[in-house]
């Protein structure tokens, strides 16, 4: 963390302020700050200690770095060092002894240059008790043991059903994820100021997959083997009236696996439809030049602008057309050895702020951002799940957007207890091989903040918009069109309305409270098969006491509840079934914070509790039930105490529990031999119970 001194901020503004070439013959060599308000040397701190937690979940192990029972070190920092000349150097880590680690560092001299490096690691897991037959889990290549391939996956009573129960085997779901980065800045002479970074991030794991044969369906796990780099260098140039920056920046991304073998666990439809072969992402480059300008045209006038050229390319090989060796010899060539993509990027903004008199402030944007695509377009052979082959050629469609944007609005502040704000947005875009080619939307709101009493102040929030299109059409460049009465739900009219409503008291000295509500309204009134409405409706307060100088106390309690509604038709036709969607999410907590001996003893406590419901109905004509109610419910409690032992050494203890419990149809309903033509991977909706205690010293110097 850098520090700057009011000496040196003034001292920076005061230079700035110079022009010509008095400004040039200024010597600071000699400048001292004989008041600075840090201290010179080094300073930190370090952590060490030991944590023991209670339990496995790969569940809590997302973004924790705890997914499994045991003991585990605590182990972190922080080394500042200020020398004489502005010299500085900053070190941070936390969490050493854990898969999120994270370590930065930097040094330099202020004002003129620094470095900096830094490395983070973290673990994603996807699923909880996820179980499979498929053997090289990992790798590019899933066989099947002795007994596959078979006509179902159970009960194990059918004829010719797999053999899970003997066969089944727990498989992780998931990655690590690392990032190391580096690099540097240098001021140069002349207003000029440069930089360069590089990052790399690496993915190593699996994933959740698919892959299909016609009617019968297996999951899979997918291989992560991801690299991506990311560098960037850029120049700056500031004055007391012009800054601009020009930049140029490259991701370039590689996968180590280039496509998933796998073997069929079913038996073949047709013959040689044995194994599958599904192309991973492949590897590509994306480049970028950016620039950005503003300029203080008069003390209440200000323009800026931002403009990007991009480039993204893509010219992997081709898998083949089919992996069915008996299938290929009918499958005509590929009309190219690789997609050779092409896709051009253009964004540009430009805006615009004035200050005509006090308290007034108005602010105008445009912006356009382009996608163009020039990927050539070829007709390919289509082969359905490597078991045949489609009589029709199928063309890629290079996919094009412009989307344009203007934004009016104002900020207010003259009216004695007033705070105002409005504003009014227009967006519209233009696309091709699309249902719609315009999409046109306006969009007004408003804000408003009055001291309605002396301790209280309201403020009103109100929004509407309204998008239209074009003609809206039936895309005919798929071999599948749609059903004519289709909308989707990014191109159909719509009017969305939103409104909220906040108070907050200051009572006396020591109490705040907040109290809040909100709706928002999305309404599809010309979609006549697709989403028709969504509607969400929600609650909020809070409350924050100081009891006493010595304790603090706050809660907060917040309710949201979302609606949907759809239609749709079985028949291709005019709709025949529709479906219901009610979400529920509640949330309680409070947290209390206690000096029980000032600069001695500290103890504290944060406790929350959520829960959250999920209700899907469909009705046809058939008045089936609705499904399971999907459930969710999260209990968190964390106690923390510090005692200072001297001066320099601090013992701090902390206790952590956790409980997760939820209920999913969606997967509870799914095990591997539930539906015949699907061998699934079986994993439950989470449920974990964590307690983790931890005991550390902090040692400052």
């Amino acid at each position: 963390m850098r520090i700057h001194s009011p000496l040196f901020l003034l001292a920076a503004l005061g230079v700035l302020g110079l022009t010509g070439p008095v400004a040039a013959q200024v010597d600071t060599s000699q400048w001292k700050c004989e008041k600075c308000p840090y201290k010179k040397g080094t300073t930190g701190h370090v952590d060490a200690g030991v944590g023991y937690t209670t339990d496995d979940s790969t569940t809590f192990g997302n973004y924790t770095g705890l997914p499994d029972q045991g003991l585990h070190l605590v182990l972190g920092g922080q080394v500042s060092h200020r020398g004489e000349g502005g010299y500085f150097a900053d070190l941070s880590a936390a969490d050493l002894g854990l898969d999120i680690r994270t370590i930065d560092g930097e040094a330099g001299r202020e004002g003129q240059y620094s470095m900096w490096l830094g490395y983070a690691q973290i673990p994603r897991y996807f699923a909880e008790g996820a179980q499979t037959p498929f053997l090289g889990n990992g790798s590019n290549l899933l066989t099947l043991p002795a007994g596959y391939p078979g006509a179902v996956t159970g009960p194990a009573t059918a004829p010719g059903a797999m053999p899970l129960a003997a066969t089944l085997q727990p498989v992780e779901i998931g990655y690590d994820a690392s990032r190391f980065e580096v690099g540097g800045k240098w001021v140069g002479q002349e207003h000029w100021t440069y930089r360069a970074s590089l990052r790399r991030d690496v993915r190593d794991g699996t994933r959740p997959g698919a892959g299909s044969f016609f009617s019968t369906a297996a999951q899979l796990a997918s291989p992560v083997d991801h690299t991506t780099d990311q560098f960037e260098v850029a120049a700056s140039y500031d004055t007391a009236r012009w800054q601009a920056t020009l930049a140029y920046q490259l991701s370039a991304f590689k996968n180590g696996n280039e496509a998933l073998n796998w073997a069929n666990p079913f038996n073949p439809v047709v013959p040689g439809a044995t194994q599958g072969q599904l192309a991973l992402a492949p590897d590509n480059q994306f480049h970028q030049i950016t620039g950005s300008a503003s300029y203080q045209i008069t003390p209440t006038l200000r323009a800026s602008t931002d403009i990007a050229w991009g480039q993204g390319r893509q010219d992997e090989s081709f898998l083949p057309a089919t992996a069915n060796a008996v299938l290929l010899p009918s499958v005509p060539a590929l009309p190219a050895a690789s997609l050779d993509g092409e896709v051009n990027t253009f964004n540009f903004n430009a805006k615009l702020t004035a200050t005509p008199v006090e308290g007034l402030r108005l602010n105008a944007l445009y912006a356009r951002d382009m996608r163009d695509n020039e990927t050539a377009v070829l007709a390919y052979p289509q082969v359905a799940t490597d078991i045949f082959l489609d009589t029709a050629l199928r063309s890629n469609t290079p996919y094009d957007l412009t989307q344009d944007r203007i934004s009016l609005n104002a900020d207010y502040r003259g009216l004695e207890g007033w705070k105002l704000n409005g504003g009014y947005d227009w967006d519209s875009r233009q696309r091709n091989y699309s249902e719609v080619v315009t999409t046109r939307e306006n969009t007004v709101w408003g804000r408003a903040t009055v001291q309605a009493l002396e301790p209280m102040s309201l403020t009103l929030d109100l929004a509407y918009g309204d998008r239209s299109h074009s003609t809206y059409g039936t895309s005919v460049w798929v071999s599948s069109p749609q059903n004519p009465l289709m909308r989707k739900v990014n191109l159909a009219a719509r009017e969305r309305a939103s409104a909220g409503l906040r108070a907050d008291w200051v009572i006396g000295d020591a109490v705040t409270l907040g109290l809040g509500a909100n709706w928002a309204n999305d309404d599809y009134d010309e979609t006549v098969i697709g989403l028709n409405e969504a509607e969400s409706r929600g609650v909020v307060g809070d409350i924050s006491v100081m009891v006493s100088d010595e304790t603090r106390f706050h809660a907060f309690a917040q309710g949201e509840q979302i609606e949907s509604r759809q239609t749709g038709s079985q028949s291709y036709g005019a709709p025949d079934w529709t479906g219901n969607v009610k979400d529920r999410m509640r949330v309680v907590g409070f947290g209390i914070k206690h000096a029980a001996v000032p600069d001695k003893f500290e103890v504290g406590a944060d406790l929350s509790f959520s829960r959250s419901t999920s209700d899907t109905s469909v009705q046809t004509v058939m008045a089936e039930p609705p499904f399971a109610r999907a459930e969710t419910s999260l209990d968190t409690v964390k106690l923390y105490a510090s005692y200072r032992l001297n001066e320099s050494l601090w013992l701090n203890g902390s206790y952590w529990f956790e409980q997760y419990e939820s209920s999913d149809w969606r997967l509870d309903t799914v095990q591997p031999g539930n539906v015949y033509n699907l061998l699934a991977f079986g994993n439950l909706a989470p449920q974990y119970r964590v307690n983790v205690f931890r005991v550390s010293v902090r040692y400052q110097f």
